[in-house]
């Protein structure tokens, strides 16, 4: 019995809240609102534009060197409490993976613009 009041008191406040919806609503057309803000892109058209791969791929690689700086702080922090052999060790080998990514995603050609 209890279970069925709940529904019943749960299905009459879902409908008074759809149709409270519908009655408030503002229906006044403001012109600004379907202009284009500061970015240019016309908010009348599909929103599905076509995408540089290569701003995708110049995105990304931005993003490893981000976390690359994230990953830095702490080890700066840390070099008096380690060996100084294994702190170069470690930030040479973890810098040259990154420059090693970064001439393969050169001879690759995604640093190419003009392709």
């Amino acid at each position: 019995m209890i279970f069925l009041m709940t529904t019943l008191i749960n299905l009459i406040m879902m409908i008074m809240v759809i149709i409270l919806n519908l009655v408030s609503k503002k229906s006044f057309y403001d012109r600004e609102k379907n202009s284009p803000f500061e970015c240019g892109f016309d908010p009348k058209n599909l929103a599905r534009l076509p995408f540089s791969l290569h701003f995708f791929l110049i995105a990304i690689i931005f993003i490893i060197f981000d976390v690359e700086l994230t990953l830095f702080m702490p080890m700066i922090l840390i070099i008096k409490l380690t060996n100084l052999k294994n702190f170069l060790f470690c930030l040479i080998s973890f810098i040259f993976i990154l420059i090693t990514g970064l001439f393969h995603e050169q001879n690759q050609g995604a640093l190419n613009w003009t392709q």
